[in-house]
């Protein structure tokens, strides 16, 4: 193939990426109230910024999590692998794979037939999983995919009629309210079969200063990692964001289990993005970056029935700050 006609294409890819970066931007910050869409952290140093942020002392989700999947791989795997036919385990917002390499190496080691589809919005990331998990595990059949979620599911169903095993890990559903939480698995439910089968992750209600803490650690990781994204505004869309002029203020409503993190304006000022859009901001004045929202059990098996799933069984760490649910598309 010519190199110049592959050179064109990904400069075509990365101009299409970077305008859809930017209209999301300029629309963020032109709605009231401003808001950022949190899918925008991950550059290169938003993923080195959350990986420190997981190995924090305050923030427990990670470290549950991770004590499931290590203590009950053996039960998680058999689970998956269900009456033993072939699948595909495709792992949405993959990251550095660590949770789920556990199950990887029981099902290589019960030599279950299946195919390991990492989908992540950050290149970064997939081209670290392509080069290092087959020189970590052996064997392992693995096809990277960089994109948005339900572009690349329809990609994954269009390269094999296997069975799908769908892993969404590490609270990620928390990155919405539960009205829009319940929208997404049913559009993951659309793009299913029956049969198939997800195992989510979930954050559940616990002590309020549990919570907050873990999004207000005092190392400051979680505010570098939401001013990250000022930094990277700056870097690749031409912005001028002065980041000594904004603050991160996290908030905890143990009601409704939302957890949510603002970056707060600390004086008026006038930021230019692109040259030619200027954003004003008043003291004050707040960008809303994420939620993290937590759940309660019944909400977790509520949610799998709303979306057109049946729950089959749960997962829990010691403290059952986490849950680990299976679903099985009905």
């Amino acid at each position: 193939m010519d190199s110049t006609f592959v050179q064109t294409n990904l400069t075509a890819v990365s101009n299409a990426k970077t305008n859809s970066f930017y209209n999301d931007v300029i629309a963020g910050l032109h709605g009231t109230p401003k808001r950022l869409n949190s899918k925008y952290f991950y550059d290169a140093n938003g993923d080195k910024l959350f990986q420190e942020l997981m190995n924090c002392e305050e923030y427990y989700p990670t470290n549950c999590e991770l004590e499931i999947f290590s203590e009950k791989t053996d039960e998680i795997t058999s689970a998956l692998i269900a009456d033993g036919d072939a699948f595909d385990l495709i792992e949405l917002g993959a990251g550095d794979a660590m949770k789920s390499t556990y199950l990887l190496k029981d099902l290589l080691d019960k030599k279950a037939e299946f195919a390991y589809l990492p989908i992540d919005i950050s290149d970064n990331v997939i081209s670290y999983l392509n080069i290092t998990l087959p020189v970590t595990l052996p064997g392992l059949n693995i096809k990277g995919l960089n994109g948005e979620y339900f572009d690349m599911l329809k990609k994954a169903a269009s390269m094999s009629s296997r069975r799908k095993v769908v892993l969404f890990l590490g609270s990620n559903i928390g990155n919405m309210p539960v009205p829009e939480a319940i929208e997404f698995c049913r559009e993951l439910r659309n793009h299913l079969s029956e049969g198939d089968m997800v195992l989510i992750g979930m954050d559940l209600k616990k002590d309020p200063k549990v919570v907050l803490a873990a999004y207000n650690d005092k190392e400051g990781i979680t505010k570098r990692f939401n001013l990250n994204l000022l930094e990277r505004i700056n870097r690749e869309l031409e912005g001028n964001f002065d980041l000594a002029k904004f603050d991160h203020y996290p908030t905890y409503d143990p009601e409704t289990g939302a957890c949510k993190s603002y970056l707060i304006s600390l004086e008026d000022q006038l930021v230019t993005i692109g040259g030619k859009e200027t954003i004003s901001f008043q003291k004050d004045e707040y960008i809303y970056m994420e939620i993290s929202q937590k759940f309660t059990i019944m909400q977790t098996d509520q949610i799998a029935i709303n979306a057109g799933f049946a729950p089959v069984t749960q997962f829990f760490d010691g403290k059952k700050w986490f849950v680990d649910a299976v679903w099985v598309a009905a």
